[in-house]
């Protein structure tokens, strides 16, 4: 993360001189102005969170010439087989598309198989073992 918060604090030095260089040769005009102070604002905030995380937790493999692949890889998580929900989701999101133009009903209809389809993905495997 070293190498990243140094490289939006070069981005974020740029978007300084350019704002004061424009504020000064613009006259003050504030829309430009005010976008250059965000984009400032923005790179400083990005530099701020990759230095405060390189300080907390020190350089990642990705940063060390020796490191292996295994060390960032993390472990394996479980893989869901085929699920019928995917499918449902798709058929109700369709269906509200219809509903909105055809009327009410089907449109009620639809947000009652698009919920069914949301909540069977969100809740399929809650009770599985780990």
């Amino acid at each position: 993360m070293k190498t990243e918060a140094l490289l939006f604090a070069g981005v974020a030095g740029f978007f300084l001189v350019t704002d004061v260089g424009y504020a000064w040769w613009s006259g003050r005009e504030p829309a430009g102005t005010s976008a250059l102070t965000v984009s400032f604002i923005m790179a400083s905030l990005i530099c701020f969170f990759c230095a405060t995380n390189y300080r907390r937790r020190g350089p990642r493999p990705e940063d060390r010439g020796d490191a292996a692949v295994a060390e960032r890889a993390g472990p394996l998580d479980f893989f869901p087989p085929h699920s019928v929900y995917p499918v449902l989701t798709a058929a109700g999101v369709a269906l509200v598309a219809l509903g909105v133009v055809f009327g009410l009903w089907l449109f009620l209809m639809a947000m009652g198989i698009l919920l069914a389809g949301v909540l069977g993905m969100a809740f399929q495997y809650v009770g599985r073992e780990t």
